[in-house]
């Protein structure tokens, strides 16, 4: 039975990091509007962190990840960081220090 829980952990564990990987890629187009934004900032946080739960669980139960034994206490700490970084709201903000593609066509509506 706990082979099971493990495995289980395991495939949950790296499915939630992977659907919370793909909605950081298209966190620009949730970012047309503010709802849209929040609602997948809170849905990356939670799953990041539901994530490190399950593979902190997984390495106490002795499981591996990737065949590694010792992987999943890194890969915990990695998924809390995203989901803290995951709740940074920076919209509006020049992160960069460069024109974005957004503003450059902006600018060209604007000289027309």
């Amino acid at each position: 039975m706990a082979l099971g829980v493990v495995g289980i952990l395991e495939t949950a564990s790296v499915s939630f990091c992977g659907v919370a990987t793909l909605l950081w890629m298209s966190i620009g187009t949730f970012a047309r509007s503010e709802r849209g934004e929040v609602a997948a900032q809170r849905a990356i946080a939670t799953l990041c962190i539901t994530s490190a739960i399950m593979l902190i669980l997984l390495n106490s139960m002795g499981g591996e990840l990737w065949g590694s034994g010792s992987m999943a206490l890194p890969m915990a700490l990695v998924a809390v960081i995203v989901a803290i970084s995951a709740t940074l709201n920076l919209k509006g903000k020049d992160v960069q220090g460069e024109t974005n593609p957004h503003e450059i066509m902006k600018m060209r509506r604007e000289e027309e």
